[in-house]
Order: structure tokens, then sequence, then C-alpha cells
């Protein structure tokens, strides 16, 4: 995260039935566990679209196909101590690999090492929340 400034990043989210593919997170500060859907900052010159994409490709080695557009959400929010702030570009895709669709979890990295898991939406709550807020509401559109 950059002191001071607005992170511009695409996600998407791949469902299963009612299941969506998550990033599982642990914040040390808070002691708390949370999710989100996989991607991540859109660089200079890169269109949103192509940055959801080169990020399943890096972080779990995944190619994406069928992406629509599903909105734009505004999250700020507080990480291991610091404050941070995206726009966050949500998008909805499938897997182009259908054997992702078997696993209950696999490693990926980001660049730091985590865990990405499928969920029930109705596990989601606020001890167990999916960001970026308004996130649910969205998919539930």
């Amino acid at each position: 995260m950059s002191e001071g400034r607005i992170r511009p990043i695409a996600l998407c989210v791949c469902r299963d039935r009612k299941r969506i593919l998550v990033a599982e997170f642990h914040d040390r500060k808070q002691d708390r566990v949370f999710y989100r859907p996989l991607g991540g900052t859109i660089e200079f010159g890169e269109r949103s679209e192509d940055a959801v994409r080169r990020e399943f490709i890096e972080e779990i080695g995944a190619e994406l196909t069928d992406l629509r557009y599903l909105g734009t959400l505004e999250n700020i929010f507080t990480y291991e101590g610091q404050v941070g702030h995206e726009i966050v570009l949500v998008y909805d895709g499938r897997l182009a690999d259908p054997a992702l669709y078997e696993k209950e979890s696999f490693q990926g990295n980001d660049p730091l090492p985590f865990r990405a898991v499928w969920k029930d939406l109705d596990e989601f709550n606020s001890r167990m929340p999916v960001y970026p807020d308004g996130l649910i509401e969205l998919l539930e559109k």
C-alpha cells in the first residue's frame, strides 16, 4: 500500500454455484482473517480487463474466460495498521481450466504466498468478511 495514494485494482469473481474463489488473508494487527476475490493493481496504460487476466496468471497460473464487467466499488480500509484506499473494478469470469473448480484450495503468490479457497457466499459475515465492502450486494444484482 502506498500511503496517501488511491490504488486502482481489478478483481474477478469466479463462481461455482453458490461458491466464489477468494484469497484468504490474515491481518496480524487486528488478528482476523478476511477474504477478497483474486486480482490486483491496474498498471499505468493497462486496461482493467487485461490487468485482471494478468493477475490471475501471476497469482495462481490460471487463465480467465467469459469476463463480464459488474461494477465499481470504493474500498477504504485498514490493513496491518495502515489505511488503504482502492477503486475496485469488479468482473465476473470463468476459470479456463475446469479442474480448478474441483480443488478446495490451492497456493497462490502475490508476490507473497497466499491460499486461494472456494467459499460459499452464505459463509461471509462480520467475523469472516469478504472485501471490498459492497461486493455481496453487487453480486446479488
